[in-house]
């Protein structure tokens, strides 16, 4: 329809018309998933123009290749030519204008809260590492504190050692501080509860390290985690509700998988059937929720008497991995038939991944509170899995820990809902599989 300036009339009745809604609802919807899925809107990824000009150019393709399949299906919903003519270019120059102009000035978004590390602990300065890489957090960290106040003019990270945790009160007044975090290496008898109580009334936020750093990266930091951390801090609880309601998202989820991917199913049988031979399936015993064992499904992927030696990590450029399985393993097709496990019970859709017996018993024994992951139902997919990478060593397993202990604190269906969302992600990308 075409619009004349002076035709109010009209335009005040297509604004008005149902189908109009519709019509932006559906634009807009696309062009979000679109965005989410070229990671435009992770700021981390995109501080190179260049980058977020391909970026925004994919999207924007992928996102007009989507509506033209949906204009070609209902025809009704279109904007018709002339409106996407002038809207495409306008919307791309926008968006684009916009986050170079955030590149440009980071501190658009507001004003920079100014914080200071009480203490030396590892957990503060792997946080503020965190902090000096991610610019986009509008955090700058002034200095440290020295519990003994020794260590003055020392460098830790960048900045350093600044003063000593006695003189809190007058550090925090000099330097305009905002923010303290609390990361002392022995906090019994060192640590000043009388300055900190007035820096808190006096408007001044004061946290703990480890609640920081777990909101900060979405993971639980194992360094110096006392049990009483564990025991008191919020979240944790499983409710029947919850429970109840995670088990029917599953089966339902599951269900729907199964009956949606039985034609990949096929596919994929036939090609490892075709390179290596039966069995096209491969059960291997996993711990599951309270350490019991179970055998999970997947296609398999590795060469028949892959651990002739015994079992052993996958990793990066495997040998035992075959043509088709290196396939299946970038975009997690080998997991499949793992929606078999949540229907038995044994697995959910999100959850820990789980591991080997043979390992576990290793790894309770190497990283503290291991064998607290078992106390919900492994996942197909996870937290660790869509924030971080494969996990090939103790160092690398303990890491995914921190994310797991991360998910199982705050276990919501909102959360296991992101994952999946990420899930599908890493899965288009072929991201972090070996």
């Amino acid at each position: 329809m075409r619009f004349s300036i002076h035709n109010y009339g009209s335009v005040s009745f297509y604004l008005a018309s149902w189908q109009t809604f519709f019509r932006f609802i559906l634009a807009i919807l696309v062009c979000e998933v679109s965005l989410y899925f070229n990671d435009v809107y992770d700021f981390r990824l995109i501080s190179a123009r260049s980058e977020l000009l391909v970026r925004l150019l994919r999207a924007f393709g992928i996102a007009c290749f989507g509506l033209a399949i949906f204009y070609y299906m209902a025809p009704d919903l279109g904007f018709g030519r002339g409106i996407a003519v002038l809207a495409a270019p306008l919307i791309l120059v926008l968006t684009l204008g916009w986050r170079l102009i955030w590149l440009k000035n980071k501190q658009a978004l507001g004003s920079v809260e100014r914080m200071l590390v009480m203490g030396t602990g590892p957990t503060g300065i792997s946080l503020v590492r965190d902090i000096i890489h991610r610019p986009e957090l509008q955090l700058k960290v002034v200095g440290f504190l020295d519990e003994k106040g020794e260590n003055i003019g020392k460098s830790l990270v960048n900045p350093g050692i600044i003063g000593a945790t006695a003189d809190i009160e007058s550090i925090v007044q000099n330097e305009r501080i905002d923010h303290v975090v609390v990361s002392l290496l022995e906090r019994r008898g060192r640590m000043p509860i009388r300055q900190l109580l007035h820096l808190k009334f006096a408007g001044v936020r004061v946290e703990d390290a480890h609640s920081f750093y777990e909101r900060l990266t979405g993971r639980i930091s194992l360094e110096h985690l006392s049990p009483s951390w564990l025991i008191f801090s919020d979240g944790f609880r499983k409710s029947t509700l919850l429970v109840w309601a995670k088990r029917t998202v599953d089966i339902i989820v599951s269900l729907m998988g199964l009956i949606l991917c039985l034609p990949i199913f096929a596919v994929v049988a036939m090609a490892i059937w075709v390179e290596s031979g039966s069995p096209v399936l491969y059960r291997q015993e996993r711990t599951g929720l309270r350490g019991q064992p179970f055998q999970m499904l997947k296609f398999r992927s590795m060469h028949n008497n892959a651990e002739k030696d015994g079992p052993q990590w996958t990793s990066q450029d495997d040998h035992r991995i075959t043509r088709v399985g290196k396939w299946l393993r970038r975009f997690r097709f080998d997991e499949l038939p793992q929606v078999i496990n949540v229907l038995r019970g044994e697995m959910s859709i999100v959850g820990p991944r789980p591991e080997r017996p043979e390992f576990v018993s290793m790894l309770e024994e190497q990283i503290p509170y291991y064998g607290l992951r078992h106390s919900v139902r492994p996942g197909i997919t996870g937290w660790a899995q869509v924030k971080y990478q494969y996990g090939a060593s103790v160092e690398e397993t303990r890491t995914k820990l921190e994310h797991d202990f991360f998910y199982i604190k705050h276990l919501s269906l909102m959360l296991d809902f992101a994952v999946i969302f990420e899930t599908s992600k890493v899965m288009l990308s072929g991201r972090g599989s070996k």
